[in-house]
This record gives structure tokens, sequence and C-alpha cells, in this order.
């Protein structure tokens, strides 16, 4: 051996280098000219996994490839080294256990004078990070682009730098002409200075603003949109940006107004309905209690039109009415209200009536000769009156009232109208002896609870029961909710007949959780008892009274009216209660809308459509179309919905094709006690094959 300092210099340089390999982070691989391995670093035992002594004599490709390695990858590493040529590739390597990541490997051949009789060396990177990162740069660029909202990147001073494809839809705008500018290029005017230092202090103090604005677009037409505006900070002290997405709501805008128009009018003489009607009873009522002036509550009814309709026809028949609502319309004031309610029953709402001869006018307006097709009709009509606050009661019994006093009007023979007397009436002194017997059955725990399933359309599943109050009479059986419930609506023991129900509904709940049936529990809870003080408090008891209870199974049924009578408190209890974990359902949805701002800003997660509409969907286009728009504008704003009136497997079909989430209904179960529900639910998961009809097997 030549024991010169030169060959000391080189076997120390090559110690060195040896060692540099070893300790590298980077993975190193030398193989023979066969590509089996002869040696491996530290590094690369930690990478994979696999120790150098177990893949001595191994292929590469034997451990580290895998089911989702690219083939073609492979197939050009091994040509390249077939052809004694080095490579440089990304390829998607397995570890030991199975793992993936991605290796960038870099092998040049070595020398044979280098190293015996040569071979290949790799050094193999872990570039994984770096193939995430343009992974999720990759979705986020497609999201970009492909995203049907627009969305608008602007710096800190708020200039547009870049905009997507959706942004010149909406807003007429090229990418060209938006860079460099000030989104207030879209700005319609509508919004005032104080709008805009609002969004502006939200943006600085939350980082967040979202609301509906009216824009303009290039053509100059004006279009509102739902606008999310987020400020994103990056890691560099004072560098931000602004990435703004909005959508054109015009079409939302118009399903609300269609929507608002089919809930509130009615079809054929374009009168307020009856819906309408019990809306604007409450606001003149409230108008009376201010300025102490009398409310006229006037039920009419069309003396012996149904005769006369059968004999010219519904077409004829519809004529009449359109003619009489008409002439009813400009018989009183106009701020008096004409509601249609009924095929040729109308209800007047009269304010501040100082002579009986207004009522006597009306009835000759009716009275007028009506042309009838070839034929002229002499139509009278019967009235009956109640005035508050003479009458002091609740605006359905004010309307139910002159209903009764209606009869009391045709018992005088046709063209008179009757006033109400509620010192004589009968109905008050049956609703104190009722009262008197319901208090006393809340005391007896005479009252119980049954349940109706709630079926998810997609699968099939039942998510839970909607509790149903009945009572047990001791003398007359068991007895349905009609029967009792209005007696306790807008009576002293309103909110203590809700703590029952609650309290109840939460005990069998939990009854069920502990069987291993954890149901979701939907408990309707009245104006009143929400309103009421301390209603949230009260309910965070009795949630504590069951610990092992999931606050997210409880959904709190609300009326959409309970809503939208006090916003704002009711809003504020709705807070609490979603705070303690349960959900909040909007009842009887259709019943009572009044706009899309409510509907949008209620913190609600559940829409119920009124089985109303449901069960005439398939027979009313214009039911079908309110169904339609509730799931539309639900699936908008991303609330769940559920329909009611559900009773054959066509409605669910029909549900189904609409987008629909949930149902319930005759269709699926009558309401049960908890016993048989319990089996009920047990059978059904049993036998459900999870397709879209299966709920109706559950009724078989």
């Amino acid at each position: 051996m030549d024991d010169t300092p030169a060959n000391h210099h080189n076997d120390d340089l090559t110690a060195l280098l040896a060692e540099v390999a070893y300790q590298t982070s980077n993975g190193v691989v030398i193989t023979d000219t066969q590509r089996r391995i002869r040696w491996v670093n530290r590094a690369f035992e930690q990478l994979t996994g696999f120790r150098l002594d177990e893949i001595r004599g191994h292929r590469t490709g034997e451990f580290l490839t895998g089911p989702d390695t690219d083939t073609n990858t492979e197939n050009a590493i091994r040509q390249a080294v077939e052809s004694g040529k080095g490579f440089d590739k990304d390829i998607l390597a397995y570890r030991r256990n199975g793992t993936t990541l991605w290796l960038r490997a870099v092998c040049n051949p070595i020398s044979p004078g280098t190293s015996g009789n040569g071979g290949f060396m790799a050094v193999l990177i872990d570039v994984t990070q770096r193939k995430e990162l343009e992974r999720r740069l990759k979705i986020t660029s497609s999201v970009f682009e492909r995203s049907q909202d627009a969305i608008i990147i602007s710096d800190a001073d708020n200039r547009i730098i870049d905009v997507n494809p959706a942004f010149t839809s909406i807003t007429g705008y090229t990418r060209e002409e938006a860079i460099g500018n000030n989104p207030n290029m879209l700005s319609s005017g509508h919004q005032g200075p104080e709008f805009y230092h609002s969004l502006w202090r939200a943006l600085h103090e939350q980082n967040f603003w979202r609301g509906e604005i009216w824009n303009r677009r290039k053509n100059g037409e004006e279009y509102p949109e739902f606008l999310s505006i987020t400020r994103v900070q990056l890691d560099e002290p004072g560098e931000h940006y602004y990435v703004a997405s909005f959508s054109d709501i015009t079409a939302l805008k118009n399903h609300a107004e269609e929507l608002e128009r089919a809930a509130h009018y009615d079809d054929l003489t374009g009168l307020p309905n009856r819906q309408l009607m019990v809306t604007r009873l409450k606001r003149e009522m409230d108008h009376s209690d201010l300025s102490q002036q009398p409310l006229a509550v006037c039920y009419l009814d069309l003396d012996g039109f149904k005769a006369i309709n059968n004999q010219v026809g519904q077409g004829l028949g519809d004529r009449a009415l359109v003619t009489i609502a008409n002439r009813l319309r400009l018989a009183v004031r106009s701020d008096d209200t004409v509601a249609r309610v009924g095929g040729d029953e109308f209800v007047l709402l009269l304010r501040n009536v100082d002579d009986e001869r207004v009522y006597q006018r009306i009835l000759n307006a009716v009275r007028q000769p009506l042309s009838v097709g070839p034929t002229t009709a002499n139509i009278t009509g019967s009235m009956g009156i109640t005035v508050y606050p003479n009458d002091s009661s609740d605006g359905e019994r004010l309307v139910r009232h002159a209903d009764q006093a209606l009869y009391s009007a045709k018992e005088k023979g046709r063209n008179n109208y009757h006033f109400f007397d509620p010192t004589l009436d009968e109905n008050l002194q049956q609703r104190r002896q009722q009262i008197t017997e319901l208090a006393r059955a809340i005391r007896e725990d005479e009252f119980e609870l049954h349940y109706q399933p709630q079926i998810q359309l997609r699968d099939s599943a039942v998510i839970g029961v909607e509790a149903l109050v009945r009572w047990q009479h001791p003398d007359k059986g068991l007895l349905a909710p009609g029967q009792f419930l209005p007696y306790i609506e807008g009576s002293h023991l309103e909110e203590r007949f809700g703590q029952w129900v609650l309290r109840h509904a939460l005990a069998q709940q939990a009854e069920w959780s502990k069987a291993g049936l954890p149901l979701g529990m939907s408990i309707n809870i009245s104006a009143a008892h929400l309103l009421a003080p301390g209603f949230s408090r009260f309910l965070g008891r009795y949630l504590r009274d069951h610990p092992g209870l999931d606050p997210a199974l409880i959904t709190l049924e609300i009326l959409e009216s309970t809503a939208l009578d006090d916003m704002q408190r009711a809003s504020q209890v709705i807070h609490e209660c979603r705070d303690l974990g349960v959900q909040i359902a909007l009842d009887d949805f259709g019943t009572g809308f009044s706009s899309l701002s409510y509907f949008r800003s209620l913190p609600v997660d559940v829409i119920k459509i009124d089985k109303s509409f449901t069960l005439r969907m398939l027979e009313d286009d214009s039911d079908r179309a309110i169904v339609e728009s509730v799931i539309y504008m639900a699936q908008r704003f991303n609330r769940t919905v559920l329909a009611e009136g559900v009773e054959t497997d066509r409605h669910g079909e029909v549900l189904a094709t609409l987008g629909c989430d949930q149902i319930q209904g005759f269709g699926v179960a009558r309401p049960m006690p908890a016993e048989k529900t319990a089996q009920w639910v047990r059978q059904w998961q049993a036998r459900n094959p999870l397709t879209v009809p299966a709920f109706v097997q559950g009724s078989q």
C-alpha cells in the first residue's frame, strides 16, 4: 500500500465525505449496477422506516412504491437506470408503516473507478410539504375560478388586484376593467356614509363583515347582493388584503315577493287573506289601545251564495265574488281592512265607527243588483260585529265572537247585522270552567305525551320525534290537543303547562338515551312560554337534571308568528337557548311569513313547512309554489327543511325531488305513546332498506 501523504489525505477526505453522507438530513442510497442496495444513510432509515440490514440487496422499487405511485414515473426511472443515466424525479413513496410521502430523487451513476464496479447514488429529499402546498394552491385556484359567487381580492388600499370569472358574469366588468379600481365602482348609491362607516369599523375590529347591499352592474342595472368581506392579515406586520365574495340574490328576492303574495293575499279577489287579516288585527288592536278609539271586527257572509254558485257555475260565481270584493273595498275607508277568509266569507276591520249606519251602508253595497251571466241577481249579506276593547278578548276570539254574532244576524233574516254582547257570552263562562278543570289536570298529572317520528329523506333514517300532548280525561277519555289547547293559550296556565311538557319530554328523551336509543326530540314552545322571564334559565336547569343528555338532540319548535310578533326579544331568547346547545325550529312556516330579512336574521336551524301547504301541494299549484319557494330559500340560507303533513308516498316523492330534507306525517306514522314509539323505531331501523320511498313502509 502506498503510504504517501497524498494517500493519507485522500483517505481522510473519503472518511469525511462518508460522514457527511451519513449525517445529512436527506436520504442517501448507494446501489450496485443492478440497482441492488449496498448502503443507505441514517436519514434514509428515518424517512422510510426501513433499516439497512433488512433491505440490503433489494431494489428500492420492491418496497418504496405502492398502489398510488405513478407507474409512468417508475418506468422513466427504470429506463434511465438501465441505460446508465441518472434522473431527477418526484415520486410518491411508501414508508414501512404504510403511510405515504413525496420524495424528490436525484440519482447519478457512480464511476467504476470511484467505487468498485460502479453503480448509482441517489439523494432523496422529502418534498411532502411542498406537494401539499401545491395541491392546496391548485384547489384554491380551482375554487376561485369555478365559484358561482363573485370574488374580489383587494390590497391594503382597497385597490382590486384580482377578480374571478363569476365577478364578470354578475357585474359585467371584465377582469382588466376591474383591476386597479376601488370596489366602489359598483356602488348604487343606496347605502349612505353611515352604512360604510359601520362596515369598515367591523372589518377593522372583527376582520369580517356580512350583509345585504344594493350594487350596480356595468350596464347601470341595480341588483341586490349578499356580501361577505374578510380582512386577511399576512405574517408581515401591516400587510393585509381584503377578500370579498357576493352573490346576486335577485331571484331570491323575487321568490320572497311571490311567497309573501301567496301567503298574504287571496288569489281570486286580491284582498288580504286570513293570515294577513290576523296580522293587521293585532296592529289595529294596538292602535286602538293607543288612540283610545274603538275597533269594529265584522264577519260578513253572503246569503245563499252557494246555491247561486251551483246554479251559474264556478266561473260566473268567481266573477260575482270579485265584484262584491271591489264593492266592499270601496265601501270602507283606505285605512280599514277587507279580507276574504273563506269561499263567500269576509272579515272587515273598521276604525272608530261612531255611526251604525256605516254597517248598513256596507250591506247596501253588497245588495246592489249584480249581473251573473245571462241573469241579474240580488245578493244580500249578513254581518256579525264585535267591538274592541268593549270585547276585550284576544284577536282570535274577536273573530270568533263576530262569527257567532253572524249567526244571530242570519236568524233575524237576510241583510241584517248583529252585535256580539260579551257580557252574555256563554263561551266565556265555558272557558273559565275549562281553565279551572285544566289547572286541576296539571296538578293531577293527567296529561301524557305521544310522539310522531320524523324521517330524513336522504337515507330514510329516523332523526327524531315530535312530542305531542294528550289529555287523559277521567270522564271523557283521551282528548286530542284541539279539544283543550285553545283554552290554555292566552291564559295564566300557558307558561305552567309549557314547563310540564318541557320537563316530561326531556325526561323521556333521557330515558331513551339510557336504553341505547338516542332520538332527537322536538318540543313545541308557545309564544307566552318562550318570552316569559327566565325561560332559558329554566331550560338550562332541566338540562342539568339530565347530565347524560346531548342538548344537540333537542329542538324547540316555535311558531313563526311568535318570532315575528316580538323580533328583538324572541331573537335574544333563541340565542340564549342555542348557547345551551339546543336547536331551534320555526314551526308552521308560510302561514305568517313577513319578510326576507326576518327569514335571514332569525337564528333558527330548522324550517317546518306548514302541513296545510304540504297536504294540498299535489292538487294546488299555488301551494306547491309556496313549498318549493320555502325549500329554495332555506337551501340558500343553509337551513334544514322539514315538511309536515306527509300523508302519501307521492307527497314524499315530490318533496324529495324538490330538495326537502326531512318529513313527518301520517304517511310515516301517527303519534304514539312512548313505549310504542321505541318499538316502532327499532322495527323501522330493522327493515328499512335506506331508499327515499322507504318511509311509506312505516305506515304499512
